[in-house]
């Protein structure tokens, strides 16, 4: 991830997309890392409350937690 990290520092430094909210390429670079980190962890949990399996071959029905 490290060298993800460090494409997208240069990225959003090509782009100047830093400088909006003048905050550092590197410090964006982490943050959207973070993100993307994040996200895993909230997928992961999602699997589990609907007990998604890991293998797309036999999906169950989703089980509403409001129905």
């Amino acid at each position: 991830m490290n060298n993800f990290r460090k494409e997208l520092e240069a990225l959003i430094n090509k782009h100047s997309m830093e400088q909006t909210s003048n905050t550092p390429d590197f410090i964006l670079a982490e943050y959207l890392v973070n993100c993307l980190k994040a996200l895993d962890s909230a997928t992961i949990q999602r699997e589990k409350w609907y007990a998604t399996p890991t293998n797309t071959d036999e999906i169950p029905p989703i089980r509403h937690p409001f129905r």
